[in-house]
Formats: C-alpha cells, structure tokens, sequence
C-alpha cells in the first residue's frame, strides 16, 4: 500500500522540518518505502520560500500564489493525488508539531484497513494541557454537532484524518476553503453515509496554540454556518406564523379561537419553512415527490405536538401569545433533527 501525507502550511516555523523527518523515521522503522509527503504552501510570504526550500529534498513542494485557506490547501493536495490515478491511503496532518508519527502512522493503517471511513485521531480534550480557550471551543462543537446531526464524536476540529484514495471524490466535494471545511467534511460524511471512525491519538498542544491561525469569530461563523441557516430560517418561520396567528386571533376567540389560528398559521408557515429549507438550509437535490410528502407528514406531526401543547398552556391560564412563543421554543429542536435526517435526504454516517 502506497502512503500520502498531506501537510498544509502557512508561515510554518522550524517545526515543519521536524514533522517531516518524523514521518521519514517513523516509515523506515515500519518498513514502509512506498510514501509521500505532499506539503502545500498556503501563500506564505516570500520570507518563508527558505523555509519550504530546505524539505523541497524530501517532500513535493505545491503552492499557492495567494493564502486561500486550510481547506483549499488540502484540496490542491488531493487534487495533486487524484490525478496520480494510484490506489492509496492518505493522511491529512497539522504543521505544527502536535501530531506524533507514530499517531500518523496509526490512523494510515486504520484507513487501509478500513477503506470507506474516514478515520479521525481523537485527542483527550479534558486534560490539564489544553488550553481553555481550545477546551471550550472542541466542547462547545462537539455539543452542537452532536445535535445537528445526532452522531457523537469526540473530537470534531482533529486536523490528524486519513481516508483510502476511493473517497477522493467525496473528500472533494465537502464545502469551504478555510477551517470550516474539516467540519464541512464530517458532515459531508455523515450525510451520505460515510462511517466516522474515531483513533485515540496524544493530545498535544504547543505553547498555548498560539501558533494556530483559526480567527476566533470568522472561521466560527463559517463552521456553525449551516446550523445557523436552520436557525434563521426557524426564526423567520416563526414570525410569519406568529404574525399569522395574531391575525387569525382577531377572528377567533377562546381556547377554540387559539386553536383554529395555530392551525391556520402553522398551514402558511410550513409551505413557508418548507421552501426555504429545502432551497436555502439542507440545498436539498432531491426531487419535490420525495421531500414534500415527508415533510407534510412531520409537519403534520409537529402540529399536532404544537397544538396540544398549546391547547394545555392556554387551558392553564398561559396568555395565547405567551403560550405560542413557549410552545415554538418547545418544538424547535425536534423539528431541526427530523428535518436533518428524515425529510432532506440525509442517509446518517455513524460514528465508531
């Protein structure tokens, strides 16, 4: 089996060089001669061409004229492999030092072995020596995409991934350019039934991570996109219904009156909600015979939660406007996770 190491670098320091030899070491020590490690120059200043020049002996140097992004190098190097047209497994590694080879060397085996994964090296994020910052951050995505798409991973921002050369295509086709393409990719995966499968691997990290180049609120806002898309687009649905509902009451009193404009507005909302998640949220492919009658089936069963919820809040005395903004809180999350994965054809890769 032939091996590829992909290291995408920008304004890399001395610890390129040792990666590199790493790697070298740890391929001689297994056996292994039949490997390659592809180093992506992400646009660094001319400064750093000494840098890139000093392993030019030892890897394939590419590069870009510009800095285009993490995910962007990555890709030029995948690029690079497809076009080689050989059977391999590949590996995607950090230039900063904090992965070890022989974690590397680990996920390779992994990947070959298991050839329609993607394999991840999963850190212990709950030790003394990562950073808060980094700690909270791995926490807070690792909750969020647990809930988006109901599949629990340990450690979704890992930069140590490997994958047979068979799920080049795939690996292409995830979305995005800078850091939010590794998260792009998982759930690239876990939409079109690619198993996830988690490696245990040393938590490393270099003086604090001062060295990564993720930007805080940008690449965050990149990563957590698609998730906010369903957030606006519940949010404005939510609105048309509210507004509708406000109207309808203007006609129907009581508890029945709150009852027949639940169900008027929730008719509007859903055609509503429905067009601007199929087209804008999930860019559902599908045709319109197999995503409506599945949506008109949950929406049917989100109405019937929604109006028994309602018909007790107002029955207990709740104000009708009060108990609707209570009652849509209420449903949110569910109608987020049957949307994801029954209505929008997302067939759901699971995690090992």
């Amino acid at each position: 089996m032939i091996y590829k190491i992909i290291i995408p670098a920008y304004c890399p320091d001395e610890r390129l060089e040792e990666v590199i030899d790493a790697i070298r070491i740890q391929m001689l020590s297994s056996g292994i001669s039949s490997y390659e490690i592809i180093v992506v120059n992400d646009g660094s200043p001319e400064i750093f061409d000494l840098t890139f020049g000093d392993v030019s002996d030892r890897a394939v140097i590419l590069k870009h004229d510009k800095n285009l992004g993490k995910g962007a190098a990555m890709k030029t190097a995948m690029n690079y492999i497809k076009d080689e047209d050989e059977p391999c497994v590949i590996a995607t590694v950090d230039a900063d030092g904090q992965h070890i080879a022989k974690d590397i060397m680990n996920c390779l085996n992994c990947a070959a072995l298991n050839t329609g994964s993607l394999i991840l090296g999963s850190r212990d994020l709950d030790g003394d020596n990562v950073p808060l910052r980094s700690r909270l951050g791995n926490k807070i995505t690792e909750k969020i995409f647990s809930f988006a798409t109901r599949t629990h991973l340990s450690d979704t921002q890992t930069g140590l991934r490997a994958f047979h050369s068979s799920l080049l295509e795939d690996m292409l086709m995830a979305e995005g350019d800078r850091y939010e393409y590794e998260m792009n990719q998982l759930l690239y995966c876990v939409e079109n039934g690619i198993p996830l499968r988690e490696v245990p691997i040393e938590t490393i990290y270099l003086g604090n991570n001062e060295s990564s180049h993720f930007n805080t609120l940008r690449d965050s806002v990149l990563i957590y996109r698609k998730l906010l898309k369903f957030a606006l687009s519940g949010v404005s649905s939510f609105l048309v219904d509210y507004i509708m509902f406000a109207f309808f009451t203007l006609f129907f009193t009581g508890t029945s009156g709150a009852i027949y404009s639940n169900v008027l507005a929730r008719l509007i909302s859903s055609a509503f909600n429905y067009a601007v998640n199929r087209n804008f949220v999930f860019r559902d492919t599908s045709k319109i015979t197999s995503s409506l009658p599945k949506y008109i089936a949950l929406a049917s069963s989100v109405l019937a939660m929604n109006t028994c919820l309602l018909y007790m809040l107002t029955s207990l005395g709740v104000p009708v406007m009060a108990a609707k903004i209570l009652t849509e809180a209420c449903i949110f999350v569910f109608s987020w996770s049957m949307q994801k994965a029954f209505v929008f054809n997302n067939k759901g890769g699971a995690a090992q």
